[in-house]
């Protein structure tokens, strides 16, 4: 899952072109190297997370041409502890983003988005992560993400406390860029993975 363009669209113009282009770069790669990607970004992935000790994880549900690949959600739970709990988005109908936790079982929720089907935590439930994975197209060396301009993870990521959970963005390895773009509701995260890189950590800008 990721943020959501449309109606909800009214970026800079620069930022409306980079966005498209790495979009286009996204829908670009071959199924062999989006593949190739997609396991090494999660190997990366379930290391770090192992090595994090985490016993909560908020992530989300990758599409098709997003990295990690839609069965990252199962990759996460087979890494939790016992009794850890992995939290997946659930869009509501003003695109802010109501939490349940993922048992295995997913449904098509608003705008075709796969979401868990468990009970629904509300939207303060990101708070009780530990770690907290999320979509991106970019990030800049500052820390400040950029995603699909709707806006769904800077309001979910403004409600966290400071000092708050590690916040990382999933990305390919050219989205990890030297700067993007910003706007005064982007957050910044913690740090970036990368198929090839590995976690990379970002200064917190926000």
């Amino acid at each position: 899952m990721s943020d959501l363009t449309g109606d909800a669209e009214k970026s800079p113009q620069n930022k409306i072109t980079l966005r498209t282009y790495l979009l286009t770069a996204r829908r670009s790669l071959s199924a062999a190297d989006r593949a190739a990607a997609t396991t090494q970004l999660q190997d990366q992935t379930l290391a770090w997370v192992r090595r994090s000790a985490a016993r909560t994880i908020a992530a989300y549900v990758p599409s098709a041409s997003e990295p990690g690949g839609p069965d990252l959600p199962d990759a996460l739970r087979s890494a939790l502890p016992e009794g850890g709990r992995l939290l997946l988005p659930v869009l509501l109908p003003d695109n802010d983003l109501d939490w349940a936790e993922y048992t295995g079982s997913l449904e098509t929720g608003r705008r075709g988005l796969q979401e868990p089907t468990g009970p629904r935590l509300g939207v303060s439930a990101l708070r009780s992560a530990d770690l907290i994975l999320v979509p991106a197209l970019a990030v800049g060396r500052d820390g400040l993400r950029m995603g699909r301009g709707g806006g769904s993870y800077d309001r979910a990521l403004s409600r966290l406390p400071e000092p708050g959970p590690v916040v990382v963005a999933l990305l390919y390895d050219h989205e990890a860029l030297d700067e993007v773009p910003a706007e005064p509701h982007d957050r910044a995260v913690h740090g970036v993975l990368t198929p090839a890189g590995g976690f990379s950590p970002r200064p917190s800008a926000r």
